[in-house]
């Protein structure tokens, strides 16, 4: 009997709902200001730039075989709090998201994660077979619904994916609230905790996965070159977590995974803390002049602690979107990530966020 190649066809991965990133600049004749991809608005460190071109001269032999020489930079990057065997790098904050989800996902497992969130957390957990459960956060502040979570934890339960701040909301975890969720969870599994926007973080009770990670807890931290370092398309990434952890799912890890553009660049990123200095000062000033002019027009939005803010546009969300496209504003409808109807804009430089708000005022002028 015939039954076709779709016999063999994992049923989990019929044709659903997939990730859909940021659209790039169009051709134009005007400015055209991209506020649509959380991207640096600095550009890159010089010093990943200047890296990047002296490895793009040995780009015909292979590149490291291992990240040990990227690690090492973390190390010293974390100031000796980390061994080198408790980073994995790979290919962005995605990449590790799926490496993750291959170590510890078999079919029929479960994942928990909190919507508004980054759509590959259920996305890459349905590839392998995963049952995602959302628990959205708390409105109207968007908070975690740590209840909700602990309540929705079951014996199949993997994998529970934390995010801190929040993409898109910009929210966070207090420290207090982390804290207490992570004592409250069976110590069978294994907290993803995304902090790919901690250097943007600034209350006080913020906290990040390190010190949790140098207790023990089952916590794996994902970080991103994309951001503060602005190697987006260099595609970097790392996570760090216990030695235990990393150690098993270094397995896995594919050997010349990195291409050597990418690791001399991070490398290089790394060595340049002024740079990372001068984009978060800068993102910080425009965080407070678009607070200030989003009050000053009557339009709602959400505090934030990434690079980032969620709106509630005062038209529909794609009317929002193209009619501030009309003025070369490039900002991003969210409600594939859970936000209905919402909209986020990147923080950029000066000029790009003067742009912005000249463009609101068309669309909402002073009452």
């Amino acid at each position: 009997m015939n039954y076709g190649i779709e016999s063999i066809f994992k049923s989990y991965l019929e044709p659903r709902e997939v990730y859909t990133g940021g659209k790039n600049i169009p051709a134009s004749n005007k400015k055209i200001y991209k506020l649509s991809s959380n991207e640096n608005p600095l550009g890159a460190s010089p010093k990943a730039i200047a890296a990047l071109k002296t490895a793009a001269e040995q780009v015909t032999v292979y590149p490291d075989q291992t990240d040990i020489r990227l690690r090492e930079a973390l190390v010293m990057d974390f100031n000796g709090q980390l061994a080198a065997d408790q980073f994995i790098c790979a290919n962005g904050g995605s990449e590790i998201i799926d490496m993750l989800l291959r170590a510890f996902i078999n079919e029929g497992d479960e994942v928990i994660y909190s919507n508004p969130s980054f759509l590959p957390y259920s996305v890459f957990s349905r590839w392998y077979g995963a049952n995602p459960f959302d628990i959205p956060l708390l409105k109207p502040n968007y908070d975690l619904d740590v209840e909700g979570i602990l309540n929705a934890i079951t014996n199949k339960t993997k994998v529970i994916f934390l995010t801190s701040p929040n993409n898109p909301t910009g929210t966070y975890i207090p420290k207090d609230v982390l804290e207490g969720f992570l004592n409250g969870i069976p110590k069978n599994i294994i907290i993803v905790f995304d902090e790919v926007y901690r250097h943007f973080a600034d209350a006080e009770d913020y906290v990040t996965a390190l010190p949790y990670v140098k207790t023990g807890h089952n916590i794996i931290a994902i970080n991103s070159f994309s951001k503060t370092y602005g190697l987006a398309g260099q595609r970097i990434g790392y996570c760090y977590t216990t030695a235990k952890i990393a150690n098993y799912i270094r397995q896995i890890h594919k050997p010349f995974l990195l291409p050597i553009t990418s690791i001399e660049a991070a490398i290089g990123a790394l060595n340049d803390e002024l740079f990372v200095e001068k984009t978060v000062k800068t993102i910080h000033a425009g965080r407070k002049y678009l607070m200030y002019e989003f009050e000053k027009l009557g339009i709602t939005y959400w505090p934030t602690q990434g690079n980032f803010f969620i709106i509630d546009p005062p038209i529909p969300e794609f009317d929002f979107t193209d009619r501030l496209m009309k003025d070369g504003i490039m900002v991003r409808p969210v409600s594939q990530f859970g936000a209905l109807g919402k909209v986020r804009i990147t923080i950029g430089d000066q000029e790009s966020n003067e742009a912005l708000v000249h463009a609101l005022k068309k669309i909402k002028p002073h009452t």
